[in-house]
């Protein structure tokens, strides 16, 4: 008879797609592992595993395996969770994405605030990009993500949590800080620093400024620089030339002279993204997802919307 800890290891060897890693992530040993698989494999007929590739594949008829073993241990979960759910208290493992853009901000909002109200949910949050979120969703190793929508992916509730506006952040004594609204019209790509490929903050970026896609992402001609990060950008700017588009939750930390010296605000309709939270259609762990939700309601700052409006400009992901 097939058992849930075979199911177990099956999966932890897709993912890994090694069997020593598979086993550490199982807490067993390696022989122990490969044993059992070896049994299962016996007690099927099947072969689910090509052992001679590196990294190790899934046969054809593993993939199929695969797929239906996904099922059984996603609804042997299920049953534990409403188990747990009867104390009528909110708890359990709960695994949370969130892309880089809005972590850095939004994070260090909610999580003590909720670690006081949940005591009992053990949450686990990692820093991911978008594609990676919404994967990590359909195989199931996230229960939920925080990121900017709308997403065209199937078979996901989507949430909105709020309306975040973008500011431009320009060098000191840039030309354009004598502006007070800034409008598309006056950026220059030449000028723009933007985040490397695959984040969608990017993407929102071209889409604004109607920008060709290029491959670097410095303004300086014989610097060819690729980073992920909002920060490393604004230091950038703040000691250099140049400029980018910052979402507004960053400016809280900022001072006063370098809100008033480098932050410009847009005229509107306001470039803005919406910042959401999604999970898969048939997830259950619901009650642990409308904490999440209420928690950050609560500790949003009043300049944030929660609503859209038609002074927003609603930027396209990708």
């Amino acid at each position: 008879m097939i058992s849930l800890t075979q199911l177990e290891y099956v999966l932890a060897v897709e993912k890994y797609r090694h069997f020593g890693k598979a086993a550490a992530a199982c807490l067993v040993t390696q022989p122990t592992l490969s044993q059992q698989i070896q049994k299962l494999e016996d007690e099927l007929g099947l072969i689910l595993f090509d052992r001679v590739q590196k990294p190790i594949l899934l046969t054809p008829a593993g993939a199929g395996f695969l797929e239906q073993a996904k099922i059984v241990m996603r609804e042997h979960q299920r049953l534990l969770h409403l188990a747990k759910k009867s104390t009528e208290e909110v708890s359990g493992d709960f695994h949370l994405g969130i892309i880089p853009t809005i972590s850095g901000d939004l994070i260090p909002l909610f999580v003590d605030e909720f670690s006081r109200l949940y005591p009992k949910v053990d949450l686990f949050i990692e820093e991911l990009k978008t594609a990676s979120i919404l994967q990590e969703l359909q195989e199931d190793r996230l229960d939920a993500g925080i990121l900017a929508s709308p997403l065209r992916q199937e078979g996901m509730k989507v949430h909105p949590l709020y309306y975040e506006s973008f500011v431009l952040y320009l060098s000191p004594g840039h030309p354009l800080t004598q502006k007070n609204e800034i409008e598309a019209s006056d950026l220059d790509g030449a000028e723009m620093w933007m985040l490397s490929d695959g984040n969608c903050f990017r993407n929102q970026v071209i889409d604004f400024c109607s920008l060709p896609v290029r491959g670097a992402t410095s303004v300086l001609k014989n610097i060819h620089f690729e980073s992920g990060s909002l920060d490393t950008l604004r230091q950038l700017i703040k000691k250099g030339s140049g400029y980018t588009l910052l979402p507004y939750l960053m400016t809280n930390r900022m001072g006063t002279q370098e809100k008033r010296d480098q932050v410009r605000t847009f005229e509107e309709p306001v470039p803005t993204r919406e910042v959401s939270i999604a999970y898969r259609r048939d997830h259950w762990k619901l009650e642990i997802i409308a904490a999440i939700e209420t928690v950050i309601a609560g500790v949003l700052p009043s300049e944030l919307s929660r609503t859209q409006s038609n002074h927003f400009q609603i930027l396209e992901v990708g």
